[in-house]
């Protein structure tokens, strides 16, 4: 019997396949790796050196005009730009990592308008690398090709609108009273401005599909994107906590109207402006956003992203960790007092679960259901008095000012104050220009959109968006893979639910101007990940069947 024992082992360590070596490199190969090896550190070196020296002379001049707080951002500007060109897709990443935090860094560094634009130094230097290099490579830059058309009219739409009526605003002004001092304004840089926050981002959806090569790089992006949202939510936290127990005073000392308006003079470290006077129930936090609105849209679409990875990601720690992150997007969409994050955060958990099918899928949807629920019951039961507030605070705003009435209302004023069929001049409504020129505040984006560009440029955005989203329902339904096809149904949801939604103006500020944009491109990027997972699956059979045919 032992004899037999020992034979059965014999046989079955033969069978076994020796562990494959790396492939031995010749000497050839090593010294072109050295020499191609020194050649990029030399290129690095010269890089820093030129820009270095050109940034430093840029910041001499802006010290001598406007101190360290403007030759600071003067010297990192140049170098973050060459170094963004030279090296697009560890820019991208800068770009995508900066997003979050961009408000925090703006007011560390010194609130100015131009602070405010500077992702953009990560952004459009990568862009123009990418750009060249389709060009030279004979690669689409427009993608997908379905959007050529729509995404063509309504370029020319705003160039027309840019042309004329900016163009026009800046060679004739409008005539001034003999009293009246003339508004110094800038109606061409505003309609530039204007352009590129309504259509400046559109090449995300280029960088992220090409940023994105193949599976490992789609969940390094995925989790990347989990632990921004776990850290900006535990920051958006700690900022809550600081104000309750006292190190930031907020506007509780205010006086009159003053506490019910957010203030740059009450930030508590992360983020801009905020309002936090608990005698008067009022709170509204901007987490590590400029803005606290912005910080709600920020909650609202990290709802999708860690719902998208916590049913998709093949590890079960990060499945586990997208919980976390869902967790406590919750919990700030209660404590910052954004009542738009309160009411549509656990609306798109269940949109989400009710157009991706997730429901079904009791195996991953139970535990996570079961652990929101618990993690939601103890903060719930812990804060009676926080919840109570947001919920009546919610009712309230809600029955005061219904956001159908207002939405119609708002298109009906921009409608008949619109100038032209092709708009009254880009930028004109939007707030992130007004350091240019004079705008109007209009709280709903299609409305806005109709106010600058007029009916062309509407219905052309429609159909830019409308075109997106079919071909991301079509993208997503094509995929096999379990894993990607759940993670593109989930971004799919979020694709329709921001071109569909007109109340505020998410797509013209951070962070879902850029996130919209982005994760389409990862979306379309799916069906050859999955076209290469297949592959990898069938060599890997035609490698098994081969051994087996080895005879010893």
């Amino acid at each position: 019997m032992a004899q037999l024992k020992s034979k059965f082992q014999k046989s079955k360590n033969s069978k076994k396949q020796p562990a494959k070596e790396a492939p031995t490199l010749s000497l050839q190969e090593r010294l072109a790796q050295k020499r191609q090896a020194t050649k990029a550190r030399k290129e690095f070196m010269d890089l820093l050196t030129k820009s270095l020296a050109g940034g430093l002379f840029l910041g001499f001049l802006s010290f001598l005009v406007g101190g360290i707080k403007t030759a600071l951002p003067a010297v990192l500007g140049v170098l973050v730009m060459s170094f963004s060109y030279k090296y697009p897709r560890p820019a991208l990443i800068g770009f995508l990592i900066y997003v979050p935090f961009g408000g925090t860094i703006t007011y560390y560094i010194g609130n100015s308008p131009v602070l405010q634009l500077a992702k953009d130094s990560f952004y459009l230097p990568a862009v123009i690398a990418l750009w060249q290099i389709c060009r030279k490579q004979g690669l689409p830059f427009v993608i997908p090709q379905s959007i050529k058309i729509p995404l063509l009219f309504v370029l020319g739409s705003s160039l027309l609108t840019l042309i004329f009526i900016n163009g026009g605003q800046q060679l004739n002004p409008p005539p001034v009273g003999l009293l009246e001092t003339p508004v110094k304004e800038i109606p061409i840089g505003l309609g530039i401005l204007g352009l590129k926050v309504f259509l400046g981002y559109v090449p995300l959806i280029t960088c992220a599909y090409y940023l994105v090569r193949n599976k490992q790089d789609f969940l390094w992006l995925s989790r990347l994107q989990i632990v921004l949202i776990i850290i900006c939510c535990g920051l958006g936290f700690l900022q809550y906590l600081f104000l309750v127990v006292g190190i930031c005073e907020g506007t509780r000392n205010y006086e009159g109207a003053a506490l019910f308006k957010a203030t740059l003079e009450a930030r508590c470290y992360f983020g801009g402006a905020l309002v936090y006077s608990p005698s008067q129930g009022i709170i509204r936090l901007p987490g590590t956003f400029v803005a606290p609105w912005q910080w709600a849209w920020f909650l609202i679409s990290s709802t999708f992203f860690g719902f998208a990875t916590g049913f998709s990601d093949p590890s079960i720690f990060w499945r586990l960790t997208s919980l976390g992150s869902l967790a406590l997007v919750f919990v700030n969409a209660v404590v910052s007092g954004q009542r738009i994050a309160l009411a549509l955060v656990p609306t798109c958990f269940v949109l989400l679960l009710l157009l991706t099918g997730q429901i079904a899928n009791l195996k991953r949807f139970i535990p996570i259901g079961i652990g929101l629920v618990i993690i939601l019951g103890i903060a719930m039961v812990n804060n009676p008095e926080v919840v109570q507030e947001r919920t009546d605070s919610f009712i309230t705003r809600w029955n005061a000012s219904p956001p159908q009435d207002f939405i119609i209302q708002q298109f009906e004023e921009n409608w008949k104050n619109v100038d032209t069929p092709i708009g009254s001049g880009l930028g004109r409504a939007t707030n992130s220009a007004r350091a240019l020129g004079k705008t109007k505040l209009v709280e709903t984006y299609y409305p806005k959109v109709l106010y600058e560009v007029g009916i062309f440029g509407v219905l052309g955005f429609l159909a830019l968006v409308t075109t997106l989203t079919i071909t991301a329902f079509k993208t997503y339904r094509s995929i096999k893979n379990r894993n990607f096809r759940s993670y593109g149904a989930s971004m799919w949801v979020f694709i329709l639910f921001i071109s569909c939604n007109t109340y505020y103006y998410p797509l013209d500020v951070d962070p879902v101007a850029v996130y919209y944009w982005f994760f389409a491109g990862i979306l379309f990027k799916l069906p050859a990940l999955d076209k290469q997972e297949k592959e990898n699956a069938d060599s890997e059979q035609v490698t098994n069947k081969k051994r087996l045919q080895i005879k010893f």
